[in-house]
């Protein structure tokens, strides 16, 4: 561990990053059980699933810190390695959160021994390297099936889901609500296609599988529970934020914080990881926004303002999967007239990708060359995850520099 602590300070100081992953890649080089072992004796919950899985893990965070100290990998470095990094940099709290990665929830579960998993959604994310959403589902029931003394929060709208959890008796589902449903048309038992009522919640197949009651719904700003009703003034921004929260804080209510209490303590955050931050550069102000699927970018689209000028900038790397089919899913079509500039590895793509859309827009590759490329003022700019973070980076080193 104090190889990997040590790791970690050296990648800081020398600026390489966060040291959130490379300390805890020599600590299970040196000690494979080291993830266990720091793991012992607390209380830890791991939240998983395609979309959401950074922003619900903050959320839960904020709220269990109202009971005192709690490790999470809050940068989203979300394998085993950042587990590790995290318990390491929170040693001595009682209790962790940790987002973990799909295709590794197994092992991570395996190792900590949760007492709470939190599961939001399936849809497709990284096909070459995460298969078809009925893989990593697959993958996902063998981690719970092997833990049926842990807790689980779940997503009732989601077939796939509902489909993972099928064999615990130890569910608290929650309406977490969501725009998309283009991956959950086919019954998760059977694979027959879903029955969906117009204007209706639910789903339901003729096996027998359906959508399950939840105990936590959310109807507008609101999550109920019962006769409570509990508000959620959120600083972050769109529906799907308010569905995160309620699997936070049904989550919370699990772990004893109370859930008037961890709704208060959310109403905090402002930005997660950078995301929803808003970033001076230039002339211009750049609201960051991360999208990284079809699901991602259907929440993502409603939240633009049609006033401003839109930068999307959009990468095809290991962390983002080198597939980019998915962009004909996206549904560019409802985006409004206005100053589109397209940049990334990916550029073309997605510049065909808007040609076949109607919409109007300017292809140059390098991200900080297209933001001199739309007006001064307020900017939206939507970015998938190496895009991100690697604008990110700069526009900070930009800052850095003395520019404004």
């Amino acid at each position: 561990m104090g190889a990997g602590s040590m790791a970690g300070r050296v990648s800081r100081r020398l600026g390489l990053g966060a040291g959130a992953i490379i300390g805890g890649r020599v600590a299970l080089a040196l000690d494979p059980s080291v993830l266990t072992r720091l793991a012992a004796g607390r209380r830890v919950v791991l939240v998983s699933g395609t979309n959401g899985k950074t922003t619900t893990s903050h959320l839960l965070a904020a709220a269990l810190r109202t009971a005192g100290p709690v490790a999470h990998n809050g940068s989203g470095a979300n394998m085993p390695d950042g587990a590790v990094a995290a318990l390491m940099a929170g040693r001595n709290a009682p209790v962790a959160v940790i987002e973990v990665d799909e295709l590794h929830l197994a092992t991570v579960a395996a190792a900590v021994r949760p007492a709470v998993v939190v599961l939001l959604n399936l849809s497709r994310d990284q096909l070459d390297r995460g298969s078809e959403v009925r893989a990593v589902a697959a993958s996902m029931a063998d981690a719970i099936g092997a833990h049926t003394d842990t807790a689980v929060v779940a997503n009732a709208e989601d077939p796939s889901m509902v489909g993972v959890v099928a064999g615990s008796t130890a569910t608290t589902w929650v309406s977490a609500g969501g725009r998309w449903s283009g991956d959950a048309t086919g019954c998760p038992r059977c694979g027959e296609a879903l029955r969906r009522s117009p204007g209706e919640s639910g789903w339901s197949c003729g096996c027998g599988l359906a959508r399950p009651d939840p105990e936590w719904t959310v109807a507008a700003a609101t999550v109920l529970n019962g006769e409570r009703a509990i508000p959620v003034r959120l600083q972050l921004p769109g529906e799907f934020n308010v569905g995160n929260a309620a699997m936070a804080i049904a989550a919370a209510s699990l772990m004893g914080v109370e859930p008037y209490r961890a709704a208060a303590a959310m109403t905090q955050l402002t930005e997660v990881a950078g995301r929803y931050a808003v970033v001076t550069h230039r002339g211009r102000r750049l609201r960051l926004l991360l999208a990284k699927n079809p699901a991602g970018w259907a929440e993502t689209l409603p939240l633009l303002d049609d006033r401003r000028p839109l930068l999307l900038v959009v990468n095809a790397r290991e962390a983002d999967g080198r597939d980019t089919s998915w962009l004909w899913d996206v549904p560019f079509e409802d985006l409004a007239p206005r100053r589109v500039v397209v940049a990334g590895d990916r550029a073309a793509d997605v510049g065909v990708r808007l040609t076949y859309a109607g919409i109007e827009h300017t292809t140059v590759a390098d991200p900080l060359v297209a933001v001199q490329l739309v007006p001064a003022g307020a900017v939206d700019v939507v970015a998938n995850y190496t895009a991100f973070t690697q604008l990110r980076r700069r526009l900070s080193a930009d800052r850095a520099g003395g520019a404004t």
